[in-house]
């Protein structure tokens, strides 16, 4: 099969690009206060879907195709769990192919476009967002014939885009790169698999403001993700600082005989980490020391 994953990436960032530009022209940052008063914001999702999208028709809360599960409330703004649920199976004749993650009322609302190919045997994928204001979050799968389904929740919290960072960043970024995966349960020939990789990394937004300087640190992210399974493509993702720090991701992949998972990052200081995970079906997969 062709490496589907690699067949559009000026189309991809283009889109990223537009976005974001979109985004930044016309949403403010608010308080981040999770409780307080939110104003309303100015409704980017028009803009958003012409940009990504044009005027193709966009079916709307189709289970049969994906679902998206999200707290109503979140407790943490800067680590909101999202879980991105297929109704269909990847299959050669029919596949979710792009997977666009959407945070509506963050700065930057792209956060995350996948690419996914019939090797990757369910479109299902979990991680955790960064929430700047209550917005809606969307997923929108668009599948090999080129139809989009989208699946939305509406999030309340706020300051996950601008809140300090967990950890010291100059710690944090001394161990950007450190990965680690892990497949759950055991491995059966022909049959998905969930895989989990956690990448530690600030994944800084740009956009928290150092209390003593003054100054805003810097913006240093994750910017591509790239996982192949005996050498097939899997998932490959462009992603932003809407994804959490330590990024964290969970997805299916299809063995069929003893593989190698390989994942890559490279983040927005071209700085490229690799990380290897040998899984032969029949067995449990174990996880790799970063």
């Amino acid at each position: 099969m062709a490496d589907t994953l690699h067949c559009r990436p000026a189309q991809t960032l283009l889109r990223l690009a537009l976005a974001a530009l979109l985004a930044s022209a016309v949403l403010p940052l608010q308080p981040a206060v999770a409780d307080a008063p939110q104003a309303s914001p100015v409704d980017i999702w028009p803009k958003l879907r012409n940009g990504l999208f044009g005027d193709r028709p966009i079916r709307e809360d189709d289970a049969d195709v994906v679902q998206l599960e999200a707290p109503a409330r979140a407790e943490d703004a800067a680590t909101v769990p999202i879980a991105i649920r297929a109704g269909l199976p990847q299959t050669p004749e029919r596949y979710i192919r792009t997977l666009y993650l959407l945070v509506d009322n963050n700065p930057s609302p792209v956060a995350a476009v996948f690419e996914l190919t019939p090797d990757s045997g369910r479109a299902d994928i979990e991680t955790r967002i960064r929430v700047e204001q209550y917005t809606d979050v969307r997923v929108i799968a668009e599948l090999n014939d080129g139809t989009l389904h989208m699946a939305r929740r509406h999030v309340k919290a706020s300051g996950g885009c601008s809140a300090p960072a967990g950890k010291d960043p100059r710690e944090a970024a001394r161990n950007a790169g450190r990965m680690r995966f892990r497949v759950d349960g055991p491995v059966e020939a022909g049959v998905p698999a969930v895989a989990q990789l956690a990448v530690s990394h600030p994944n800084a937004s740009g956009l928290v403001l150092d209390q003593l300087t003054r100054l805003y640190e810097p913006a240093y992210y994750v910017r591509r993700l790239t996982v192949r399974y005996a050498g097939k493509p899997v998932l490959s993702a462009d992603i932003d600082f809407s994804i959490s720090e330590n990024p964290n991701f969970r997805f299916h992949f299809l063995p069929t005989t003893d593989g190698e998972l390989q994942a890559e990052v490279v983040d927005t200081r071209d700085l490229h980490f690799e990380t290897r995970l040998a899984v032969k079906p029949g067995h449990v997969g174990a996880a790799v020391p970063p």
